[in-house]
This record gives structure tokens, C-alpha cells and sequence, in this order.
């Protein structure tokens, strides 16, 4: 009877540290896939994040371009082809804004993204060289600001 016991509490033993082993690597593996996703995120929205600041910064440049070949002693380049180049680099930072968006769990990031790109656009319909120097200063800030913003968030 004693020898039945005490296999008893050998199996019983056997199954408690099993179970303990398995409940802790269970533990361990959920902390490790969370660890993982929030990684991935976080890398995904710091790609993210880079692609639309320097697409919004190629935007602005080509826009001041544009600007100077229209107005003022203008480059060996078209003015249209400045044009085209500056509608295919609104589109891009018009998908990287997209990718801000769905990666963005903050409202209030969400709009400052969507708010840069109108005021980067006006720079080409500005009249004067001041309102041009004043617009540029203003869009660069505004994209600074946008990636201190976004930097909170990785």
C-alpha cells in the first residue's frame, strides 16, 4: 500500500512539474509573439513615418522648383516636365500619407499628416518671392514638427 502511495505522489508530482513547465513556457511564448508585434509595428510605422517625411520633403523641393522656372531666370529644365515630376511626387507622398494613416492609432497625428501636404502644395501658387520664402520656412517647420510628432509614437 505504501509503494502505491508513493508512485501516486510520483505521478501526481511528475504531472504538476509537466503542468508548471508548460504553463510558464506558455507565458513565455505569448510575451515573446507580443514582444515580436509590437516590434514589427513599431519598425513598420518607423518606415512609415521616414518614406512620408522625405516624400512631402521631395514634394516641397520640386514645388520650389516649379516655382522658379515659372517666375523667375528660369533653369535649362521645362516647366512642364517640373510639373508632371511634381504630380507623380504628390502622389507618392499622397500613398506614403495613406500608410501613416493605417499604421496610426493617434487621431491627432493622423491630422497633422493630412494637414502638411495642402500648405506644401500652395508653395507653387505663391506670387511673390517673400510670400515664397515665408511659405517655404513655414512648410519646412511644419514637417519638422510632423516628425517630432511621429517619433512620440514608435
Amino acid at each position: 500500500m505504501e509503494s502505491i502511495v508513493a508512485s501516486a505522489i510520483a505521478v501526481l508530482g511528475t504531472l504538476l512539474g509537466s503542468g508548471l513547465t508548460l504553463a510558464f513556457q506558455q507565458r513565455t511564448t505569448d510575451r515573446s509573439h507580443r514582444f515580436t508585434r509590437r516590434e514589427k509595428l513599431r519598425q513598420e510605422r518607423l518606415d512609415a513615418y521616414s518614406a512620408y517625411a522625405g516624400a512631402l520633403v521631395e514634394y516641397r523641393r520640386c514645388l520650389v522648383h516649379l516655382w522658379f522656372c515659372a517666375h523667375e531666370q528660369p533653369p535649362p529644365e521645362d516647366p512642364d516636365g517640373v510639373r508632371v515630376r511634381a504630380y507623380d511626387l504628390r502622389s507618392k507622398a499622397q500613398e506614403a500619407l495613406f500608410r501613416v494613416q493605417m499604421l496610426t492609432d493617434d487621431e491627432a497625428l493622423t491630422q497633422a499628416a493630412e494637414a502638411v501636404p495642402a500648405d506644401v502644395t500652395a508653395l507653387s501658387r505663391t506670387a511673390s518671392r517673400e510670400d515664397l520664402d515665408e511659405r517655404r520656412v513655414r512648410t519646412r517647420e511644419e514637417i519638422g514638427a510632423l516628425v517630432r510628432a511621429a517619433k512620440r509614437h514608435l
